[in-house]
């Protein structure tokens, strides 16, 4: 007997609808999840509101599955995100169900904002479906946006990824929504029908410190693992954009240095230009950078015989950054500490130097021309940038290649070649060559290690550099060793080398023991950890060990607290200035020193850091805290205070001195596309006052005005003060 009619017809409308097609989240044969993407018959309406009708059409991605605290096990909210597209724009729609939508956390709003401390959703997009790279778009409960390019499943990270897209949020009753508008055109893929795209979608719960993704992830990784991502069906046929975008720029103001009786005025202009030489290969040229907006540097105070590190601001250089990255597999950091130093001895090329005279002034730049991208399994970076000639000194080129090979999984093998070298001189220069190494196994497994060489009129002595590791990373625990020789000869006028002549031997354990035990004490992990640096002179004597042996606790917020103890020997060959009139004589020193730390939990809105460093020191004794205190009474205001304070008193030579540090941060987020930030700092060793103000409108997609005043003065002089104002204009065109 058969059915009657309107059964029949009813069966024949649920198989031949849109939505009969786009089921639930399902798993391929290889068990990755799968979700599809669904027509839109007209454009969505991105407004946060989850109301247009192909919304009903798509099926959702949900079951999300923890990271942490319980890896493995279900969210503790239900997360629902759609897909559609027409013929220009992906769409995302998102709902964040939340049964205490009032403890929904919002900070901040700022473009490019930092998510650990907030509610946040994360999308990820492996367009080449390649298991490795992609791009990352994150949003708020209030619409913020950041943007992140991302290469080898996380190992080179660039946050300072720009792209056209829009997002609009929403708190509602039960959660929070959110809609994103993606350009295709915006993103980077292989024409063609039938494709399959990467995808995974990440959501944190602040007040439950609680991270869970729809594919699975290990709490050792992020939504940056790509292999880990799941798959997304459905797109139509797409063919990618031209990618071509043309920005010109106007600066102009007046600029006082310091000591100096009158203003200087500037006016000037220049151009970025942007194109897809293919669907994966990239070409930037610049004509007359100005870099006049970069954010001030933090000042420092140098207790140590190495320079110091000051990270690259530059936009030009700062975008892509991460192809040209040599050498180490960096670990995953679980926490971030405000005070954290860089334990980098030796990065083969840090783009800060472009640009940077010998004797640490700054040149003026015509222009460069960098291409970076894919082509196949290869990822390709080339960069040139050529500075002016100005009183007598010639203008440099600055030159970096790199090519990356990927093999196996996810391994990869590259090479490296740097040069320096001035205008019209063929006796001064600098090259450096280079071959590396990654290679991962049992998805914990790290094998890696670089060889590298330089070349230098004049210049003797062993001219190479190497290394080679091997690490062990899960969610249990941590193991490391490496061994690196730098030469006393090795010369890299493009890199950033802390000491040369030396061997260095790095080793690092760690456990992280979690359990349901301590979380009902309020504490979420464990984690004793030791390390040791070790480092030899090329006849094997001893030139400097630190030994770190700790324990981090950390609470369910988030906070955390750290002991550790460290025996230090250091072995100096030639006295060094350790404060102005202060020198510490040739000799071996061995102390033993404790380090107490305290991050609280940023997600408040007042918070504050500590860290105190207590003990012997060079032949005396130190005192150094730092303090931080954070402030944000809404999501659109933060101050934030930073106090240092060392109290050093030596015995050989007989003194004592002490520095004080302030730093003073504040910043005003008028919506999410305009902001006011001003740095004020103090230095009481060289009693030096600086102030850097920065408001920043952005006045269309990628297109921006600055106004920008710098003041510096040395208190105790009778020098007129350093000061200038710059404004910048930039204007966005895409093709």
């Amino acid at each position: 007997m058969f059915p009657p009619r309107p059964v029949i017809f009813g069966c024949f409308l649920l198989v031949s609808s849109p939505s009969a097609f786009a089921q639930a989240t399902i798993s391929s044969p290889d068990g990755r999840k799968q979700v599809v993407a669904v027509s839109a018959a007209s454009p969505v309406v991105v407004d946060g509101a989850l109301d247009d009708g192909v919304w009903q059409l798509a099926a959702p991605a949900s079951g999300f599955i923890q990271a942490d605290p319980l890896e493995g096990q279900p969210a503790s909210e239900d997360t629902e995100v759609r897909l559609a597209y027409d013929a220009d724009y992906l769409y995302i729609g998102v709902h964040c169900r939340d049964t205490t939508p009032s403890a929904i956390v919002v900070n901040e709003i700022r473009k490019d904002f930092a998510g650990r401390d907030q509610d946040t959703f994360e999308v990820l997009l492996d367009t080449f479906s390649d298991r490795r790279n992609g791009f990352v778009f994150s949003t708020n409960a209030r619409g913020a946006k950041a943007d992140t390019q991302i290469a080898n499943e996380g190992r080179d990270v660039n946050p300072n990824w720009d792209a056209v897209w829009w997002v609009q949020a929403r708190t509602t009753a039960d959660g929070w929504t959110a809609e994103f508008r993606i350009p295709f055109k915006t993103l980077r893929f292989e024409a063609g029908d039938g494709r399959t795209w990467g995808v995974n979608f990440a959501r944190r719960i602040r007040r439950k410190n609680e991270v869970s993704y729809w594919s699975p992830v290990s709490r050792a990784y992020s939504i940056y693992r790509a292999s880990a991502a799941g798959s997304l069906l459905g797109l139509p046929s797409l063919r990618p954009g031209r990618n071509i975008r043309l920005k010109p720029f106007m600066v102009g103001g007046a600029v006082r240095a310091v000591g100096e009786p009158k203003f200087r005025g500037d006016l000037s202009g220049g151009v970025d230009f942007k194109a897809g030489i293919t669907p994966s290969l990239t070409v930037d040229a610049t004509i007359n950078p100005d870099f006049a907006q970069a954010e001030a540097d933090e000042q420092q105070v140098n207790l140590t015989q190495f320079s110091l590190f000051f990270p690259e601001k530059r936009e030009f250089f700062l975008e892509n950054a991460g192809i040209f990255y040599f050498g180490d597999i960096p670990r995953n950091q679980r926490q971030t500490s405000r005070f954290r130093p860089p334990e980098e001895d030796l990065l083969l090329f840090f783009s800060r130097r472009i640009g940077l005279g010998s004797s640490g002034e700054q040149e003026p730049l015509y222009g460069g021309v960098r291409v970076t991208g894919r082509a196949g399994a290869f990822g390709v970076g080339l960069m040139t940038m050529q500075s002016e000639a100005d009183g007598g000194r010639p203008g440099n080129n600055y030159t970096v290649a790199r090519v990356r090979r990927d093999i196996f999984k996810s391994s990869d093998i590259g090479a490296i070649v740097l040069s320096r070298q001035p205008s019209g001189d063929s006796r001064d220069f600098n090259r450096v060559a280079g071959i590396d190494a990654n290679f991962r196994f049992f998805r914990s497994l790290s094998l890696n290690g670089f060889a590298s060489r330089s070349d230098s009129p004049g210049v003797t002595g062993n001219q190479n550099a190497a290394k080679a590791s091997v690490g062990w990373e899960d969610s249990q625990k941590r193991l490391q060793a490496s061994i690196m020789t730098i030469g006393d000869g090795f010369k890299d006028d493009l890199g950033f080398v802390r000491r040369s002549g030396v061997t260095r031997q790095f080793y690092d354990g760690a456990l992280f023991w979690q359990s349901a035990a301590l979380r009902g004490r309020g504490i979420r992990q464990l984690q004793p950890h030791a390390r040791t640096w070790i480092y030899h002179d090329p006849d094997g004597a001893l030139v400097s060990r630190t030994v770190h042996i700790a324990n981090q606790t950390t609470w369910n917020n988030g906070s955390y607290f750290e002991y550790a103890f460290e025996p230090r020997t250091e072995t100096i060959s030639k006295p060094f200035l350790i404060s102005p009139g202060v020198a510490i004589p040739v000799g071996r020193y061995d102390w033993i020193q404790h380090l107490l730390l305290y991050e609280g939990d940023h997600s408040r809105p007042f918070s504050g850091s500590i860290r105190a460093t207590l003990g012997d020191f060079w032949s005396g004794r130190q005192n150094t805290y730092q303090l931080s205190l954070l402030y944000r009474p809404t999501y659109k205001v933060v101050f934030d205070l930073g106090v240092q304070v060392s109290k050093i008193a030596l015995q050989a030579p007989v003194a004592s001195f002490t520095t004080t540090l302030v730093n003073f941060r504040s910043g005003y987020s008028f919506s999410s596309s305009m902001f006011l930030d001003a740095l004020v700092q103090y230095r009481s060793d060289v009693r030096q006052f600086s102030a850097n103000l920065r408001f920043n409108l952005i006045h269309r997609p990628l297109s921006d005005f600055f106004i920008v005043y710098n003041e510096s003065q040395f208190t105790e002089t009778m020098q007129t003060a350093g000061r200038g104002v710059v404004v910048k204009y930039t204007q966005m065109f895409s093709f």
